[in-house]
């Protein structure tokens, strides 16, 4: 039986098909274009290539295309029963995500990759904040995301993919250094891997280096296709290096080229996020947005996600609605809220409501209610920070400027030295 690239047997007929798997495999994990289009060639190649199904429909739908990535997870179903343990668990991972069961398909893949660390595709579904772990909607998921990559780290060896996921573990639970070393180190593989550049960023971030974080991304992006699954996200992080820098052209040509509704060719959970992120980080900080920017985005929340149950995008469409003065969407989502952390999302939106309507007393005692555990609304620290940026503004508006700075102090202190909020320094 061959082997893959990270050394697991599997049940495929030509080398000529591997060698595509591989190639999809290595383009996935970087988060670069073409993942899709190599799985495809290795299922061309050998038709009743299981593993090469799952990938295959693991790239359609980071990529968005659903019909045709539940068509591929169909296909690898029925091929999956002739396989060995490790490839039928595979397989099984895949399918309870697509089925929508997150929390049975979180467990089984902590499983499998205990008995098979080095499954790399698997092990991914939980490897990010935007994973299985990063979107449980439980409080300490980021310790137990930096459990998971520490568990795995040490069967990857000098492998580029995996040291920038536990780069990221470490960013987010505050150890900036060490994730920035590691991540140095993940370049050095492979300077093409977005995921590395992308948490790069967050490091950066959390440093508060703004001007060396901003030259970096600048030049990083230049090469990568903007049909990739991180274009969009890394444009955002671009937006907000130019923001906090004052540079509010900057800002605007970044969300232009690729970060907003008509620009953006990535996921609509991350085209919907960041621009709500973004527009409303940019009006806290003077920046006014054009009404008809908000109309637009709120009439894109409501096209793409219609009903609730994603807490993380369900937070931010709220937000857009808001702004919009979309009062029914804003209030559908106030009533129906549900998923992971529904429950915050309910008052998360009215605060929002709140806030379009200026009355800043109501918003501070619907935000008291989450900002205990924002964390379980998924999602960085630096996106959580839209939470913490909004509820010093609030805080400020009442006049209680000291509580303001105590807060951001205590919770956010790279951003307390020079708060990205109009008037927070009077």
């Amino acid at each position: 039986m061959l082997t893959d690239s990270y050394g697991n047997q599997i049940t495929v007929t030509s080398q000529a098909a591997l060698d595509q798997y591989d190639l999809g495999v290595r383009q996935f994990l970087a988060a670069d274009f073409g993942a899709a289009e190599a799985f495809q060639t290795a299922v061309d190649q050998d038709e009743g290539f299981a593993l090469g199904h799952v990938g295959l429909a693991r790239a359609l739908m980071m990529s968005g295309q659903m019909p045709a990535a539940k068509a591929a997870m169909a296909r690898a179903q029925t091929l999956a029963a002739r396989l060995d343990t490790r490839q039928r668990q595979h397989v099984e991972c895949f399918a309870l995500l697509f089925a929508g069961q997150p929390h049975k398909a979180r467990a089984m893949v902590k499983s499998h990759v205990r008995a098979y660390p080095r499954d790399a595709l698997a092990a991914q579904l939980c490897a990010n904040v935007f994973g299985l772990i990063g979107f449980s909607g439980e409080v300490g998921r980021e310790a137990e995301l930096l459990a998971y990559t520490s568990a795995l780290l040490p069967h990857y060896g000098e492998d580029w993919w995996m040291m920038s996921m536990h780069a990221l573990s470490l960013c987010e639970t505050g150890q900036i250094d060490a994730s920035m070393q590691l991540m140095d180190k993940s370049l050095a593989l492979n300077a093409r891997n977005a995921n590395a550049a992308h948490f790069k960023s967050h490091a950066q971030y959390e440093a508060g280096d703004a001007a060396a974080g901003r030259r970096y991304l600048a030049d990083w992006l230049v090469d990568y296709d903007d049909r990739a699954v991180l274009h969009g996200h890394l444009s955002w992080h671009a937006a907000l290096w130019a923001l906090h820098d004052g540079d509010a052209e900057g800002m605007w040509a970044a969300i232009d080229a690729g970060v907003g509704p008509q620009a953006a060719k990535g996921l609509p959970i991350n085209v919907l996020t960041d621009t709500a992120a973004i527009f409303y980080r940019a009006e806290l900080a003077g920046l006014p947005v054009a009404p008809k920017r908000w109309s637009e985005l709120s009439e894109y929340a409501t096209q793409f996600f219609p009903e609730t149950g994603q807490s993380f995008a369900d937070m931010h469409a709220a937000l857009a609605h808001a702004m919009a003065g979309n009062a029914d969407r804003l209030a559908y989502i106030c009533d129906t809220a549900k998923g992971f952390a529904g429950d915050l999302v309910q008052p998360v939106a009215r605060a929002w409501g709140a806030i379009a309507r200026q009355d800043w007393q109501a918003a501070l005692e619907e935000l008291v209610m989450v900002m205990g555990t924002t964390e379980r609304l998924g999602g960085s620290r630096a996106q959580r920070d839209l939470l913490e940026l909004t509820y010093a503004n609030v805080l400020l508006k009442l006049g209680l400027t000291e509580e303001a700075r105590r807060s951001l102090t205590t919770r956010r202190p790279v951003l307390a030295a020079a708060p990205p909020i109009a008037g927070f320094g009077a």
